[in-house]
């Protein structure tokens, strides 16, 4: 398996990050990449930048040098609503939303909590994506959570991140929930989480989890660039 487009990757925009869109560009011609998604955090975060930033991604061209740029963001969840922290007029001028929980915030609340959270932000419509659902910290029913993105049509990240970072417990609930994606034919996405450059497109330790799990190529939607982009299109 070589799967050349990454939908998770953090500039110094994001505040915690270390590493230029220009730095980006240059690793992605070096590994091949053939497609990224620019996708800093939502203004709550702490450090992170101001609305503003992701409103002007218009200025980032959509290709640069054969290499298809996504201009995004990931949303910090804020509540048992399923709201987000990045307004509907925003929202329509991104190609791609990720909506993830963070503990600067939202708290871990009780597994019916959380889960409620995540299929709240499905219903939602404002998220194209649900990033790192593995986290222990957050624990989930996977089942509910994984029906729900099917029936709305919003993909499960399998989060390569998850494994280097302080997400302990990751692995497990990652290998259960694209169990649970392929049984109920749920689609996927394969974001690397890079805070850093070199690891854009670091996709190792989810090839693993496929391999595991014997997931169909058919589900991942970084398969192919036409494939993301359809996924995308009838989102919108």
């Amino acid at each position: 398996m070589n799967i050349r487009i990454d939908t998770h990757v953090h500039t110094f925009a994001s505040g915690h990050a270390y590493s230029t869109f220009a730095e980006y560009l240059d690793i992605a011609k070096k590994k091949g990449i053939e497609m990224f998604a620019v996708t800093d955090h939502g203004p709550e975060m702490p450090g992170a930048s101001h609305i503003y930033h992701l409103a002007n991604q218009k200025e980032i061209p959509s290709e640069i040098d054969g290499i298809e740029i996504l201009k995004g963001v990931e949303a910090n969840i804020m509540s048992i609503e399923g709201d987000i922290d990045i307004p509907v007029r925003i929202l329509k001028k991104l190609d791609l939303v990720i909506g993830s929980l963070h503990p600067p915030c939202i708290r871990p609340m009780s597994r019916d909590d959380n889960t409620l959270t995540l299929i709240n932000a499905i219903k939602s419509g404002n998220v194209d994506i649900i990033g790192h659902s593995g986290n222990n910290a957050y624990e989930i029913h996977q089942y509910e959570f994984v029906r729900a993105a099917k029936e709305y049509g919003v993909a499960v990240e399998i989060n390569s991140g998850s494994f280097i970072g302080n997400r302990k417990g990751s692995w497990d609930n990652c290998v259960s929930i694209a169990r649970i994606a392929k049984e109920l034919g749920t689609y996927v996405t394969t974001g690397s989480d890079a805070h850093i450059h070199y690891r854009l497109g670091d996709f190792e330790k989810i090839y693993k989890i496929f391999d595991t799990v014997g997931f169909p190529i058919e589900l991942v939607i970084t398969e192919s660039k036409d494939k993301l982009k359809n996924f995308l299109k009838q989102r919108r």
